[in-house]
């Protein structure tokens, strides 16, 4: 598969937010889904990394430094589970979409390594599709004052995720993890500040 067609894999993220904007799925059904699909992919490393079960889909999907490691694909559903089961709607549905849409196309906007810090121009970039993206839920959660504040703290953390990744003993964390846990902090952080609910609420189902 082309690094193409694994960022549209990558933006098929977007149909999980979506299950709950169609109202095809309650917050807590979506939350349950998403907790199942998590499941799923760990399973799925596990048989591939443990018990060596490989399959032709293992190949398209992850890149050759994976090949002895977690994938992005299982980083991916970890970190937005861990924010939905976490926070509401109006942090986690922007966090979700930072990650299923502005890390691909900051990722075709850039041409660095995987061990190397995107320039600051693509972080830009990539900011300002994160505040875009974002500030549509967070106005119409709160106001729209605090909303445009809390998309750009979230714009501004998940930008520097996706753009300047931490090497731990040589290994870059994979931004699949860091780019949504960076904006829910960000969203969430505004909006304490200013007084906002969050909808903070660990494990509520």
């Amino acid at each position: 598969m082309s690094e193409y067609g694994r960022r549209a894999v990558h933006a098929s993220g977007v149909g999980m937010p979506l299950l709950y904007l169609l109202d095809l799925a309650t917050w807590n059904q979506l939350r349950y889904f998403m907790l199942g699909v998590t499941a799923v992919a760990f399973v799925l490393e596990f048989l591939r990394l443990v018990v060596g079960l490989n399959h032709w889909l293992y190949d398209e999907l992850t890149r050759p430094y994976e090949a002895d490691s977690v994938a992005g694909y299982a980083f991916y559903m970890l970190s937005v589970t861990l924010v939905a089961v976490t926070f509401g709607p109006s942090v986690t549905l922007p966090a979700v979409l930072m990650l299923a849409v502005a890390d691909p196309i900051s990722g075709a906007l850039s041409d660095n390594g995987a061990h190397e810090h995107k320039r600051p121009a693509v972080i830009g970039a990539t900011f300002g599709l994160c505040f875009l993206l974002a500030v549509p839920f967070t106005a119409a959660w709160s106001t729209p004052a605090a909303g445009a504040a809390a998309a750009a703290g979230g714009a501004l953390l998940a930008a520097i995720a996706d753009g300047i990744k931490p090497i731990i003993r040589g290994v870059a964390v994979d931004d699949n993890l860091t780019i949504p846990l960076a904006a829910a902090v960000g969203i969430a952080g505004v909006f304490w500040l200013l007084g906002v609910e969050t909808g903070f609420d660990p494990l509520g189902f």
